[in-house]
């Protein structure tokens, strides 16, 4: 029997408009789909100029969409018009958004039992675009899942489930993403299911002057400052790997480079080097740090690979006044 023929007497028959783009939507429209919602219309970004040759590609929500043959549309404006009578003739009464972007007030207003999003916080805390990210960078040991329906302002709008989950001592973005992506699409499934039943009870968020926010990440809040406590150090680097990764200087001799750093370890100790400075055998790279060295493991130089640290030190020297900045 599937999920439809199972519905309560007073479940109200879905018609949903999915919007996403990124592999941690995919899951989430994945799991509708596996549990016999009715997908009328999956709203993704433009295709874009990517790799090498420029060749357009497509998102990873229009991939999946096209795999089991749901309609797609693709607005570059989404209050165009032309789009917004192609999303009205769709008739759609649910709206669930993960991973896309601020939808106007005439998208996210338009279906009867209104427009929900899957944000990967618990919020309030760690609003925008890099939650994920954050929460690891600031040396959260617990984050979560939140749906909530969309308002005017981002990720503030009444609260509908949540669900927490612990966040490893040695976890990086990556990981924890996979988690999220996972958790995150079960919660949505007892979202709409509670929506379809006409069970919702929202809660209204609690705006504090300590909420944490989730800025969106550029070159400059991903540097690594070598004079931080080794323990912000060692979470930058996990928080932002793999993508879009902990970078800092490398002087070497005559070479000044910008190196990212993907996995590193960290070990308390008294030593007296200046920060930044860096010791390295012919298997190891350890950087000075306050109370203590952060040992790189994983590591990449500008126009190369990303490289464990044995096989880079085989090809490239380390001077012994070597040292990150």
């Amino acid at each position: 029997m599937t999920d439809k023929e199972n519905m309560h007497p007073e479940t109200k028959a879905l018609r949903i408009v999915f919007m996403g783009t990124p592999d941690f939507a995919v899951s989430t429209l994945k799991a509708l789909v596996e549990h016999h919602y009715t997908i009328v219309g999956v709203i993704t970004a433009p295709d874009r100029p990517a790799g090498r040759g420029r060749q357009l590609n497509e998102s990873a929500v229009k991939q999946y969409a096209k795999s089991v043959g749901l309609p797609v549309l693709q607005p570059t404006n989404l209050k165009c018009g032309d789009f917004l009578k192609a999303l009205e003739a769709l008739q759609a009464n649910l709206q669930v958004v993960v991973a896309f972007r601020m939808l106007p007030k005439v998208v996210w207003d338009m279906p009867e039992l209104g427009t929900f999003n899957l944000h990967a916080s618990l919020l309030p805390n760690y609003r925008g675009a890099a939650p994920i990210n954050w929460a690891i960078i600031n040396g959260e040991s617990k984050t979560g899942v939140s749906t909530f329906f969309i308002d005017e302002k981002i990720d503030t709008g009444d609260m509908i489930l949540q669900e927490e989950i612990d966040i490893e001592p040695s976890e990086n973005a990556g990981s924890l993403h996979d988690k999220l992506m996972h958790s995150g699409s079960l919660l949505v499934l007892k979202t709409v299911r509670l929506i379809e039943e006409g069970a919702v009870i929202t809660t209204a968020q609690k705006e504090t002057e300590d909420i944490k926010t989730a800025y969106k990440l550029d070159k400059d809040n991903c540097k690594i400052d070598w004079n931080a406590n080794i323990d912000d150090i060692y979470n930058k680097i996990r928080g932002l790997s793999p993508y879009p990764a902990a970078w800092c200087s490398l002087i070497n001799g005559n070479d000044t480079l910008d190196v990212k750093i993907y996995d590193a370890e960290k070990e308390l100790t008294v030593h007296e080097l200046k920060n930044g400075t860096i010791v390295s055998s012919k298997n190891d790279l350890k950087v000075a740090a306050p109370n203590g060295y952060i040992y790189i493991k994983e590591m990449k130089l500008p126009g190369k690979r990303t490289m464990d640290i044995k096989s880079l030190l085989n090809g490239y020297q380390i001077e012994n006044d070597a040292k990150m900045r």
